[in-house]
């Protein structure tokens, strides 16, 4: 019966899901990201940090939108467990500064004794991070529960062992080529009318979402949904990002990979309108796997490299993705499954100095 309802209902629930979890609006998204951004600017440590950085030197991973859950059918994080536990070893073994970009436990649909009693060693590895005072935490709309709840504060001391400062944001900032580069950081809920506080939203996932996607085994975060078109939300944040000077933005929420503005299908578009012979045939053939409905490439004449986004690590066969910056770099990464071993995987890289960006 199982089987049958998941080929029955797997896509108009998931299309449901899409359509109730994002609204979108450019103007709230415009105030929301600027107000943060100028809040944290003025007063540094209040609603996100300040860093300075030697882009040769200094290192941050920056992972989001685990999800971690119960380890049930609705738990999307469960398979990418694995791949989440190797990565931060490899980070923390490396030195790198870990950003958590939000989303990082699914409180909309789990309390949180739930989440500690069966994340145990996940908490334990970002712990390393935190013990060399090398871990940021930001909190997005499904762990809202961190910067509001009056417990929020005893509930970290109970998975950290120690006191947990939790932000909205963040703001890396280095000198490239004599210029100061400005990277900014926040989960990316701000101005979705039905992430940003919705209570309405919440009730959906929680109560409608959660148990269909338990009794269905269903997780919408599969490389088909997320290799196609940038979101509208996503869209909306590269305007935004797109009339600053010397500023990237890096978010999260869409779980949609996005690199120096394009999403992978959009990457080889672009990469296509170059190539010729059997290289051209070879992109066009990655193209068309996947599946695209649109009749016609997009045109992506004039965009400049402001917007990323770290995609997810809840994908539904496991692998999860993130951004490094590293070694004057800035890479899209991803950490998939070879046997039984995780392997890190570059998927897209370019030297900061080389960005496109707002004079």
């Amino acid at each position: 019966m199982r089987k049958l309802l998941q080929r029955l209902l797997t896509k108009p629930v998931i299309d449901l899901a899409n359509r109730l979890s994002s609204r979108p609006d450019k103007t709230q998204v415009d105030k929301a990201l600027s107000d943060l951004y100028q809040n944290i600017t003025t007063n540094p440590g209040e609603r996100g940090q300040v860093i300075e950085f030697d882009a040769a030197k200094d290192r941050f991973i920056i992972l989001s939108d685990q999800h971690k859950g119960a380890r049930d059918g609705s738990d999307i994080f469960a398979k990418a467990a694995k791949n989440y536990l190797a990565a931060l070893d490899h980070y923390n073994h490396k030195r790198f500064l870990y950003i958590n970009l939000g989303d990082s436990e699914e409180l909309w649909e789990n309390i949180f004794l739930t989440i500690k009693r069966h994340n145990k060693n996940t908490f334990e590895a970002e712990k390393k991070f935190l013990t060399r005072d090398a871990f940021i935490k930001i909190f997005g709309n499904h762990d809202l529960y961190w910067d509001n709840d009056p417990l929020a504060a005893i509930s970290l001391m109970q998975i950290y062992g120690q006191k947990v400062k939790i932000y909205e944001g963040a703001i890396l900032q280095t000198i490239i080529d004599h210029k100061k580069l400005n990277i900014y950081l926040t989960h990316g809920h701000q101005g979705d009318l039905q992430s940003d506080g919705n209570w309405f939203s919440k009730w959906f996932v929680s109560d409608i979402w959660a148990p269909f996607q338990s009794y269905l085994r269903i997780n919408p975060n599969t490389p088909a949904n997320n290799d196609q078109l940038k979101t509208d939300h996503n869209r909306l944040m590269y305007d935004w990002s797109s009339k600053r000077k010397n500023t990237l933005l890096i978010t999260g929420h869409t779980h949609q990979p996005v690199f120096r503005s394009l999403t992978e299908l959009e990457a080889l578009y672009e990469k296509l309108s170059a190539a010729t012979g059997d290289k051209a045939a070879q992109l066009q053939a990655k193209i068309d796997k996947l599946h695209l409905k649109e009749s016609r490439p997009p045109d992506f004449k004039g965009y400049l490299d402001t917007y990323f986004n770290s995609g997810c690590c809840c994908f539904d066969d496991g692998d999860i993705t993130g951004i490094e910056i590293a070694d004057s770099y800035i890479r899209l990464i991803k950490w998939e499954y070879k046997g039984n071993k995780s392997e890190r995987v570059v998927l897209e890289e370019c030297l900061l100095k080389d960005l496109k960006l707002q004079p």
